[in-house]
């Protein structure tokens, strides 16, 4: 793996002029102005550098040097993986006594001492097949899925809050006591029934816009830690 060791790898990390994009023909404005972005766009710059395969790589980063989920020998499950920044950054924070496994609807590149699976996370037989990859519990559940987006607000928030629920759902069934969950949420507020289960199983629950977020972007983190372990049933 090409990426650096260090806990984030960013800091001090040169920040190039701006660089202005022409308009080429037969090239829509939108597709200019996200190539000038990417091209001013420091976090760009450096995951090219340390040889992350995304610029997300950062927002794992980002909310593991705050609430340390990542511990050496840890068992991670990355969920909507694709390209594989979230994976890079997790096999580099377990060591090689970790256990780290992706599945995403693209297939991906193949990412030294990592598991990758192809495939619909909602798909009936995906939690069992992250289930016999991991061999055992995991001790963080990992979710960047997001739908497509519509560009209508309420829209947006309401499928990214069915992603949400079911990587929540799938995380109290393989998580170990003590174990995380991290999942993508959108401004304006997450649901009360997940954060209520949240609450409930886990010891803190805490929402994060790590500093690599882009500004403009409506995306948030709900990071929950101290999984209580199984559900007692109620008497």
């Amino acid at each position: 793996m090409a990426a650096d060791k260090g806990r984030s790898g960013r800091r001090g990390a040169p920040r190039p002029g701006k660089v202005r994009v022409r308009t080429a023909k037969g090239r829509k404005l939108s597709s200019t102005r996200w190539l000038e972005r990417q091209l001013n766009d420091p976090y760009v710059t450096e995951a090219k550098r340390l040889g992350y395969r995304s610029r997300s790589a950062f927002k794992l980063a980002d909310i593991d040097d705050k609430f340390h989920i990542l511990k050496p020998g840890g068992s991670i499950v990355d969920l909507g993986a694709a390209p594989g920044g979230w994976i890079q950054v997790a096999l580099a924070r377990v060591g090689a006594k970790g256990r780290v496994i992706g599945i995403d609807l693209q297939a991906m590149e193949a990412i030294q001492d990592a598991i990758l699976l192809q495939g619909d996370f909602l798909d009936d037989d995906a939690p069992e097949r992250l289930r016999a990859a991991l061999g055992g519990d995991a001790d963080v559940v990992l979710s960047d899925m997001a739908a497509a987006a519509t560009g209508h607000a309420k829209t947006d928030h309401l499928r990214i809050m069915v992603l949400a629920e079911a990587a929540l759902a799938f995380a109290l069934e393989v998580l170990a006591p003590g174990g995380a969950f991290v999942a993508k949420v959108l401004q304006g507020g997450s649901e009360r029934a997940l954060l209520e289960t949240m609450r409930r199983r886990f010891k803190r629950v805490a929402h994060i816009k790590p500093p690599s977020s882009r500004s403009d972007s409506a995306e948030l983190y709900v990071v929950a830690t101290g999984f209580r372990g199984a559900a007692q049933p109620e008497t």
